[in-house]
């Protein structure tokens, strides 16, 4: 399906600092201007209608948030699209849409009504721009919810800034003007201070003066107007799992903005750093797509060494500034390793480092952050203590043979088995418990915390080291086996899928084994969606046959093919359903849907199999669009093949026809003009040319009939019972008056057995065969026909002495309209062997051509013969004819 290419509608923001400063009376007073100059206006949104009654009464602005007494919580989109106004009226741009609308988000919504063409005017607090949206929260202590990507509002044809003081804004407020449906009131008083209003109007008036100023930037620049331009910037900003990484990329993109600068953000995996549970995999997704909603380029790296990785990202970038977090680990831990940040800096060489502090900022409505320990993670710690329970026992026993050496050794088991399979925290506990149990029980005086020699204290301390680097290592080899293991298995079902949709060769063989290899990498039901020719959506290809799709599933597929992005679980549109719908896309063309339904409901993916299941997407696309153009390619072959047949043919037969009808012509007008004047002996040699053109006339036309009914494959055959000698004897008759001038030796068995043939058919196969060798032997030569019977066919062979076949012909001769040069300029069509062949074939026989060295030809075919045949039983007369 080819993706309509419309003009992208206008947008207008109305942005202001909080609720209470007019946006919404300011859209509502510009779209009645626009109604006022004809423009087709509607009121698609209104979030606060009740203290506008009057106002919109005096307007008599239309509104679609009430269609046939339904009304419309959220933004009706397909009934503003079906309705196809000019401008629509949409209040509150970042609202959060409730459960089970087509979108997360009603900017969302609105771009999609920007994408039909349509324009709106919207409203937009500046405590909602996503990039702002760590500022408000220090400025006001309250972390907002429902944001707007700056990506998206930087789009906006036009941004008109609607600004109060903050005493008319606090009167309004106590006024009961403002309707703040969120919030209480002892939360109204707290938010809306003086100190507040004024710092969220310079937020308002910054960014709206930073807009400012790059449209000039891009005006001067597009009109080519001098003045000094500032150096290029390009920013890199650090993220990780942790939650505090968003604040680091909100700060990354302001600088970005203010500086006019590119920026990247990047996350370095590490063995030791790898997310291997469920937060830190949805924290990590959660930040890297907020760096892409702001408008990032997003890297994923792995390296042992996050500084040196970075570095070395930086120089190959051409970075200029670096934006990292401070992390929150203890001074212990920065001693021992070193710090990231500390090593950023020192190998930053001339790059500029900015360092962002971790801060923790009160969130509305967030729930108690659960324990960080789980009962999974006290069982590793009860089965860590049973580990060293169990080797103190073991210890006991060999105690009296083995030295302390030894059996404090035999303490690392406990400790790499946690470290391999628990993860750090058991690995130190059994470190430390080892070397409280090697104490107790074994280091003299026993059952004691004391000791009598104090160089056992430098032995505990050297074997706790030793447990504690032993578990890191092993920690370490974990996750780098890990890694490797889900690389390796990225790599080879992305190899996998490659190779065997290569090896299919029809688009219904790729589809399943697409299905087959994305359901066995994603642990889901797949299927491929594809339009048929009424753009209705038809399943091509699904590993389960019985899967069931509801109104809202159609509708996210239809709504995927419409617009060629993802959609369903786990996304911001149809975020409701069960199913995850990957359009198929190549350039602009969207040839199908991908359609996953995972087992477990509550699955959702990281980035990285995101990346997986948008490289089998488009793995699959390239495939179908590959069978496709083969396809297309066929057909234009096709097309090519039959346009040169058509012009040979029509060339041909103008000329063949021409002939005989020229002759025919002139023998009838002769006739009619002078018939009187000529003798008996003229009349009938001239009647004679007209039944000879007449025929050869006849011969072309069945021809023509014959080859379209082999190239339709119409051509039926009427099986019978038929005597060989029979259907020679009428190909003769048929040509009896061409074959007056050559010697015609007939030579057939005596026991010549009945074949089941096509009467008709075969008849034609002589004649044919017999007139090539009429035409192309000289007059008084010798045209043989023998008949040979062997095991399991009869070969039927016609002979001439013409000047014989190239071995280069011999294979062509059998083509449509495919002629041999002669001297004696030889007239045809070219169709004659070739019909020959076709039926020869259809009667499950052969036909081949030999040569005799420039002295004559001999065609040869073969006709199965059948066990069953019924014998000839020939009268005494009959022998006798056929004997003379």
């Amino acid at each position: 399906m080819k993706q309509s290419i419309k003009e992208r509608g206008k947008l207008t923001i109305f942005l202001g600092a909080a609720h209470g400063v007019g946006k919404t009376y300011a859209m509502l007073e510009a779209g009645h201007e626009k109604m006022k100059q004809g423009i087709d206006v509607v009121i698609a949104c209104l979030e606060s209608p009740e203290g506008l009654d009057e106002f919109l009464r005096a307007k008599k602005i239309p509104s679609i948030q009430n269609v046939n007494g339904k009304e419309y919580k959220e933004l009706n989109i397909y009934g503003v699209i079906e309705r196809k106004p000019h401008l629509v009226l949409v209040d509150n741009l970042s609202h959060l849409n409730e459960p089970g609308s087509c979108h997360r988000y009603r900017y969302q919504d609105v771009n999609e009504l920007l994408e039909q063409g349509i324009d709106i005017f919207t409203t937009l607090n500046i405590q909602n721009v996503e990039s702002l949206n760590d500022i408000v929260a220090k400025i006001t202590e309250y972390r907002v919810i429902d944001k707007v990507p700056d990506k998206f509002i930087e789009s906006a044809d036009q941004i008109k800034l609607i600004d109060i003081s903050s005493e008319e804004l606090i009167q309004r407020i106590k006024d009961g003007a403002v309707h703040i449906p969120s919030f209480t009131k002892e939360e109204t008083n707290k938010f809306f201070r003086p100190g507040n209003i004024n710092a969220l109007r310079e937020l308002a008036l910054r960014f709206t003066a930073q807009r400012v100023d790059r449209q000039l930037d891009e005006y001067m620049k597009s009109h080519e107007i001098e003045g000094p331009w500032p150096a290029s910037e390009k920013i890199l900003a650090c993220v990780s799992p942790s939650p505090f990484s968003s604040q680091v990329i909100r700060t990354a993109r302001r600088m970005a903005t203010g500086l006019k600068a590119e920026w990247i953000v990047a996350y370095i995996e590490t063995p030791l750093r790898f997310p291997n549970n469920k937060t830190d995999i949805n924290q990590l997704t959660s930040n890297l797509r907020l760096a892409e909603e702001l408008g990032a380029e997003v890297i994923n790296l792995k390296s042992d060494d996050v500084a040196n990785e970075i570095i070395n990202l930086a120089h190959k970038k051409n970075i200029t500034q670096i934006v990292v977090g401070k992390p929150l680990s203890n001074p212990l831990k920065n001693w021992w390793k070193g710090s990231i940040v500390d090593n950023i800096i020192l190998g930053s060489k001339g790059v500029s480092v900015h360092i962002i502090p971790g801060q923790v900022i009160k969130e509305e409505n967030s729930q108690k952050r659960p324990s960080s320990l789980k009962k999974e993670d006290y069982l590793k710690y009860l089965g860590t203590l049973l580990l060293i329970g169990a080797i103190t026992i073991i210890n006991m026993f060999l105690n009296p043979i083995f030295d302390l050496i030894n059996i404090a050794l035999l303490y690392l088991l406990p400790v790499l088995f946690s470290a391999t399979y628990w993860g750090r925290g058991p690995s130190i506990f059994a470190s430390l418990i080892g070397v409280l149990a090697f104490d107790v029980f074994f280091v003299p005086p026993v059952l004691s915390l004391t000791v009598d020699d104090l160089r056992y204290l430098l032995s505990f301390l050297i074997f706790l080291l030793v447990a504690i680097i032993t578990s890191t290592m092993a920690i370490r080899l974990s996750n780098q086996v890990e890694i490797a293991r889900q690389r390796e298995t990225r790599t080879a079902a992305l190899y996998a899928l490659s190779r065997k949709i290569v090896a299919e060769d029809t688009l219904d063989k790729i589809l399943n084994t697409v299905c087959r290899v994305v359901a066995e990498t994603f642990a889901g039901e797949v299927f491929i969606l594809m339009p048929d020719n009424n753009n209705e959506m038809v399943i091509k290809g699904a590993t389960n046959a019985e899967i069931i799709f509801d109104e809202k599933e159609f509708a996210a597929a239809r709504w995927v093919l419409a617009h060629g992005r993802i959609a369903g679980k786990s996304t911001d549109t149809f975020d409701n359903i069960n199913n995850l719908y990957l359009p198929l896309k190549s350039e602009e063309e969207i040839v199908g849907i991908l359609g996953v339904k995972f087992h477990t409901p509550e699955q959702s993916m990281s980035s990285e199999q995101s990346e997986l299941l948008e490289a089998f997407a488009n793995l699959t696309a390239l495939a179908i669009v590959r069978m496709q153009l083969a396809n297309e390619a066929e057909q234009a072959r096709y097309l090519t093949q039959s346009e040169r047949l058509r012009t040979a043919l029509f060339n041909s037969i103008s000329h063949e026809l021409r002939t005989p009808l020229a002759s025919i012509i002139g023998a009838v007008t002769s006739l009619l003009d002078e018939g009187e004047l000529f003798s008996k002996k003229d009349k009938k040699s001239l009647l004679s040319t007209v039944n000879e053109s007449a025929q050869r006339m006849n011969r072309l036309v069945g021809n023509l009939l014959d080859m379209a009914r082999l190239e339709s494959g119409m051509m039926k055959l009427k099986w019978e019972w038929c005597d060989l000698q029979e259907i020679i004897g009428v190909a003769i008759r048929r040509l009896q008056d061409f074959l007056q001038d050559r010697k015609l030796v007939i030579d057939l068995p005596n026991n010549l057995p009945l074949i089941k043939v096509d009467f008709t058919l075969l008849e034609q196969v002589l004649v044919n065969l017999l007139d090539n060798a009429i035409k192309y032997s000289p007059l008084e030569s010798e045209i043989k026909i023998s008949v040979t019977i062997e095991t399991e066919n009869i070969k039927i062979n016609i002979i001439d002495k013409g000047p014989g076949i190239a071995d280069d012909d011999r294979e062509r001769v059998f083509d449509k309209f495919y002629r041999l040069y002669s001297p004696q300029h030889v007239t045809g069509t070219g169709l004659g062997l070739s019909i020959c062949k076709g039926i020869i074939e259809a009667h499950g026989g052969s036909i081949w051509v030999e040569s005799f060295d420039g002295n004559g030809s001999q065609f040869t075919f073969t006709l199965p013969l059948d066990e069953s045949s019924p014998e000839i039983i020939f009268s005494s007369e009959e022998v006798g004819e056929r004997d003379g």
